[in-house]
Parts: C-alpha cells; sequence; structure tokens
C-alpha cells in the first residue's frame, strides 16, 4: 500500500531503543518506554499561507527527528507500526 500524508503531516517509524543501559544493565520490554526518536518516511507538501502561498515544510523523508511523548496517532500500514503526526508536533532534526 502507498501512503502519502496531506498539509503539514509526517509519517514516522520509530526508532528502536536500546536494549542495555550506558552501564550494561539489560533492559527487559516491560520496562521500556517508547521511543521519541523516528524518521521520517513520508511528508506531505506543506499549509497554505494567508495569502495563498505554500510553505513547504522542514523535514523530508529519511530524516531522523525527536518528538514529544504523546504526539502523533499510531496506525499500521503493510504490518508496520508507524505514526501519523503534524510538524509541529516535531520538537527537531537529529543530524
Amino acid at each position: 500500500m502507498k501512503f502519502r500524508p496531506l498539509h503539514d503531516r509526517v509519517l514516522v517509524r520509530r526508532v528502536e531503543a536500546e536494549e542495555k543501559t550506558a552501564g550494561g544493565i539489560i533492559i527487559p520490554d516491560t520496562a521500556k518506554e517508547k521511543p521519541q526518536q523516528g524518521e521520517v518516511i513520508a511528508a506531505g507538501d506543506g499549509t497554505r499561507s494567508e495569502d495563498g502561498k505554500l510553505v513547504p515544510l522542514d523535514v523530508k523523508a529519511g530524516d531522523r527527528i525527536l518528538f514529544g511523548k504523546w504526539s502523533g496517532t499510531e496506525v499500521t500500514i503493510d504490518g508496520q507500526e508507524l505514526l501519523i503526526m503534524k510538524e509541529s508536533d516535531i520538537l527537531g532534526i537529529v543530524s
């Protein structure tokens, strides 16, 4: 299935969290929090300004991003758990 987000929405795949802490302690699945980092899979065209001009998004497919803990809507597309969120939910791009 192909999916293209509309307007200022972005399709994101979560990046898996580390299995161990920096000290070497293995974190069990029940204690893990959902990662707040992801990779942009697809992005919409952008929003329209008040004068009708298209304002493109700052993120593009392939960017690694940080987002808020409760950001986005979880969806399953082709068996993958993904997030759809607005660009305003993105905190920044990791380089």
